[in-house]
């Protein structure tokens, strides 16, 4: 069973691999957060240089407009990918996925909706007796406190 932090960091990776693999050009900076039954991530500098070309050439809602349409297009295309990634680090089905781009600053965010919130365990010294508590800091479910 994996900590919130290592669960977190494991989202990270696989979505900035992700957006190397699949997009052809990796993030500045990627953050995933877990809360509860809901995974946020958040990437920074996702625009390629064709991209900012495009919003800035053409005028400023039709560039944002069709680059957000392409992004949500390829993020379509690759949702069972994605949720797929999702699901095998925290083993919780994702129930859903939202997506949006910011064409202006070139940070996106990418929202994970699960079925439930995944069992997380806590890194945690004197807490005697609480060993099986059903839940966890942030609300997570936990099976054990490690000493």
């Amino acid at each position: 069973m994996k900590t919130q932090g290592e669960i977190e960091s494991a989202i990270s990776e696989g979505i900035g691999r992700f957006e190397q693999e699949y997009m052809g050009r990796g993030p500045k900076d990627v953050r995933a957060f877990l809360m509860n039954d809901l995974v946020v991530v958040r990437l920074k500098g996702v625009l390629t240089a064709a991209e900012q070309h495009l919003v800035k050439m053409l005028p400023s809602e039709k560039g944002r407009d069709l680059l957000k349409q392409v992004r949500n297009h390829l993020l379509d295309v690759a949702r069972p990918t994605l949720g797929a990634m999702i699901e095998g680090i925290t083993g919780v089905k994702v129930v859903c996925m939202h997506h949006d781009i910011c064409t202006v600053t070139g940070e996106e965010v990418v929202l994970f909706s699960l079925a439930e919130a995944p069992l997380c365990r806590e890194l945690r010294s004197n807490t005697p007796g609480n060993s099986e508590s059903s839940r966890g800091l942030n609300g997570h479910r936990r099976r054990e406190v490690l000493a």
